[in-house]
């Protein structure tokens, strides 16, 4: 079972983690067979290796095929993730919120509730930045499905953010808010393909009108929404942070 083996090596991991869950194409609704795992969380360093001159290893990166699974693993300590969590980062709120859990602990579902609090609408600006990026890219280079679905995904779930306040990153699930007639067939084809599946017949011209319009649509669920600027949850997340450093010292 993928799960299990999942399971197998976030338990193997050299320190306490505070959460796993799965991320990248698995996360977002269009795996493909030949897609890799992207396993994503958060660590805790001994207090040695934070109060010290040696500073511990504050993000843990691993590519490699273990137990049958392609794997792309990336953890945090805590300190750096709940960092990244006071700033417009979209990628730490969507691993949070992850429903595909592979660890979890009763941090993990306060972290959660203090995430709640971390979204912002300034949030906007960490998907616009990926769409046009992406954007850009995909122009350049041979008409891939992946990255049109990243962008169109990136979009969607900036714009439900904006909207509701929820991190959604399911284009499936986002698909059934936002009706797309172009998606199911994009998605089909991802998932039924190979990880670098082309777009040969692709109607450029029509991706950019929905890829410019979609844009658009951000920026105006962005100047309406009622969401803060600005998070007031770091007091709780350097409380959290005190009492999990000292719980795993114990």
């Amino acid at each position: 079972m993928i799960e299990e083996k999942l399971e197998k090596i976030a338990s193997e991991h050299p320190f306490p983690l505070v959460f796993a869950t799965v991320s990248g194409a698995h996360l977002y609704g269009f795996p493909s067979p030949d897609s890799d795992y992207d396993l994503r969380g958060v660590h805790v360093l001994p207090l040695p290796d934070v109060v010290g001159l040696d500073a511990g290893r504050e993000t843990i990166q691993v590519e490699e095929i273990r137990d049958g699974l392609e794997l792309d693993l990336v953890t945090h300590d805590a300190r750096k993730f709940f960092g990244l969590m006071l700033k417009k980062n979209g990628y730490v709120l969507e691993q949070l919120f992850s429903p595909l859990i592979v660890q979890t602990s009763p941090e993990h579902d306060e972290l959660k509730e203090i995430g709640k609090r971390c979204v912002t609408k300034n949030h906007a600006h960490h998907y616009f930045g990926f769409a046009r990026t992406e954007w850009k890219l995909f122009e350049k280079q041979t008409p891939r499905v992946k990255p049109l679905l990243y962008i169109f995904r990136v979009l969607l779930t900036g714009i439900n953010l904006m909207q509701t306040g929820e991190v959604e990153a399911n284009l499936t699930k986002l698909n059934e808010k936002f009706s797309l007639s172009y998606l199911p067939e994009l998605i089909e084809r991802k998932i039924g393909g190979a990880e670098k599946g082309i777009l040969p017949d692709a109607d450029l011209g029509f991706y950019q009108k929905e890829y410019e319009r979609l844009v658009s649509e951000l920026e105006i669920e962005y100047e309406r929404s009622d969401l803060s600027e600005t998070t007031n949850a770091k007091s709780d997340l350097n409380d959290l942070l005190i009492r999990i450093r000292l719980k795993n010292y114990e």
